[in-house]
């Protein structure tokens, strides 16, 4: 009997500390694109637990599971250009935290929704407007890829600097006042307007060239005739030119004292 009591007590004993296990539960599964920031009696500690199954020292010990996934974050900015244009964007970026830099993340500033209301949104805010407000409303349409690069580098830096990894940026709906591009649309339609008038001008133009030209070289070519008529016995050179046109037809009536065409007798 005393051993079986024995066993008896030792069953009761392992369910004992089973059900104390469970209940404790001094484990904890760190899932993938995930960071553990283990805790002692409530405090960050500089322990970071990566991906996997680790053990944790009950009721002292808490894990606080931090995602290092790359998160999309779309934010509007309203701003203003050098000439006090206004100028509203649509900014999306990429970003994910530093993994072995989250304990110090969530100690400062706190999960991925404080991250983003403290720190995301307030940086990529004066970055844009910054960076906009350096050029006027005409440099920021003609310099757009130059200015994306400038808002993306200044961000990158200025993350960087709270442990958070811009992977992506992109700046859309980039646009101004309907003022503004009203004023845009009839200066371009004026500019293609006075660059037809400029083109039909210098059609004209060497339309009336070609005309001019075309006239003093026919002018020329009759000089020329005329030097040759001269030059090859005036008179003469003209009735051989009527005779090799002449295609050898009499006339069918004669008319009294009229003489045959080219035909000189007395040569």
């Amino acid at each position: 009997m005393e051993t079986e009591d024995k066993y008896i007590v030792l069953g009761i004993s392992f369910i004992l500390l089973s059900v104390l296990m469970l209940l404790l539960n001094p484990f904890i599964i760190v899932n993938a694109g995930e960071k553990g920031v283990v805790m002692n009696w409530g405090a960050v500690s500089d322990k970071v637990f990566g991906e996997g199954l680790h053990f944790v020292i009950p009721i002292q010990q808490s894990v606080k599971k931090i995602n290092t996934k790359t998160v999309k974050y779309e934010t509007k900015v309203a701003a203003y250009s050098s000439d006090t244009q206004t100028v509203d964007s649509q900014v999306a970026l990429n970003y994910h935290l530093q993994g072995n830099k989250v304990n110090k993340i969530y100690q400062e500033i706190g999960d991925i929704k404080s991250v983003e209301d403290t720190i995301v949104n307030p940086s990529i805010q004066e970055t844009v407007k910054a960076a906009i407000a350096k050029s006027t409303a005409g440099e920021l349409l003609e310099k757009r890829a130059s200015l994306l690069e400038e808002i993306r580098t200044s961000l990158t830096e200025r993350l960087s600097k709270r442990n958070i990894i811009l992977d992506d940026f992109s700046l859309m709906n980039f646009r101004f006042s309907d003022q503004y591009e009203r004023a845009v649309e009839l200066k371009q339609v004026a500019q293609q307007q006075a660059l037809k008038a400029e083109n039909d001008l210098k059609r004209v133009q060497t339309e009336a060239q070609q005309r001019v030209s075309q006239a003093e070289a026919e002018a020329k070519a009759i000089q020329i005739q005329a030097q040759a008529i001269t030059q090859q016995g005036g008179k003469d050179y003209v009735q051989l030119k009527a005779i090799e046109q002449w295609d050898g037809a009499l006339p069918k009536s004669m008319v009294s004292n009229a003489t045959l065409p080219f035909l000189n007798i007395e040569q």
